[in-house]
């Protein structure tokens, strides 16, 4: 049963500017290509016909079911299956289309397979509908002077080596300049790419430490796990002296890009 509640879902910079760039263009039928629990709710809070919902993980859909905000309509439904299966909705289209956080994931659950996304989806976008993808600008491989930027790098470096050591693949982000040349060669219009500051807070501190320490549980080495637990102990002291001296952890950017299909 999803969870209802009086509170309104707390929307993101990136879906606000989305819904800025819809204007009044109906949503019409929506589909919601990678789902989550962020992108669902907010999904609840737009004037759709109805919405399909894909995700790879059973996990993630039983997530995004138990947050979602209000009863789902009888046409709306949430898939679990993975886009390299040439048969999800086949022959199926959308008015509206949504990448939220998607490319970068991809790794996780079809690897390798980044550059055939974007002309995988496109056959489900009608002619003159509309295409937004949320991500975020690559930061790991970075090596940052600004001690703030230098720490959420160092985070982000903790995190990946954390899954990769536990057997997982970490996520894999792509800068908008790629995702903008694989819009073009794939026969989309871009209409608009536009960046967002990020401000990390307390809550990615100890979500992202959170997830290493859960991890490290699953090294098969037991020292290798202490080891990386006291790091991850010293990486959040540094973490809370950052965030009490700056009050935030300015760092890296978000983008969002807005795309049609000519019709």
């Amino acid at each position: 049963m999803p969870v209802t509640s009086s509170t309104a879902p707390k929307i993101s910079a990136l879906f606000r500017y989305i819904k800025q760039l819809q204007g009044d263009a109906p949503w019409g039928h929506l589909l919601d290509a990678g789902t989550g629990v962020n992108s669902l709710q907010w999904i609840s809070t737009l004037k759709t016909e109805r919405w399909t919902a894909i995700t790879a993980s059973e996990a993630m859909a039983r997530q995004s079911v138990q947050h979602y905000p209000t009863a789902m309509r009888p046409d709306d439904r949430l898939v679990v299956g993975n886009w390299m299966d040439e048969q999800l909705l086949d022959g199926e289209q959308f008015d509206t289309i949504l990448l939220d956080y998607f490319i970068g994931a991809i790794d996780g659950f079809a690897p390798y397979w980044q550059d055939q996304v974007l002309p995988r989806i496109r056959q489900h976008l009608k002619p003159g509908g509309r295409l937004y993808i949320t991500a975020l600008e690559p930061y790991v491989p970075l090596y940052r002077n600004n001690e703030v930027d230098q720490f959420v790098t160092e985070l982000g470096r903790l995190r990946d080596a954390c899954l990769l050591l536990a057997q997982e693949r970490p996520y894999r982000e792509y800068p908008a300049d790629w995702t903008l040349r694989q819009l073009e060669r794939s026969g989309y219009q871009v209409h608009s790419c536009k960046h967002f500051g990020i401000r990390y807070g307390e809550r990615f501190l100890h979500s992202q430490l959170g997830m290493c320490r859960q991890r490290a549980q699953r090294f098969g080495n037991q020292a290798l796990t202490d080891a990386m637990l006291q790091h991850a102990d010293a990486l959040q002291q540094r973490g809370e002296a950052l965030l009490a001296e700056h009050g935030v952890l300015a760092s890296g950017h978000d983008y969002v890009i807005a795309a049609t299909v000519p019709a």
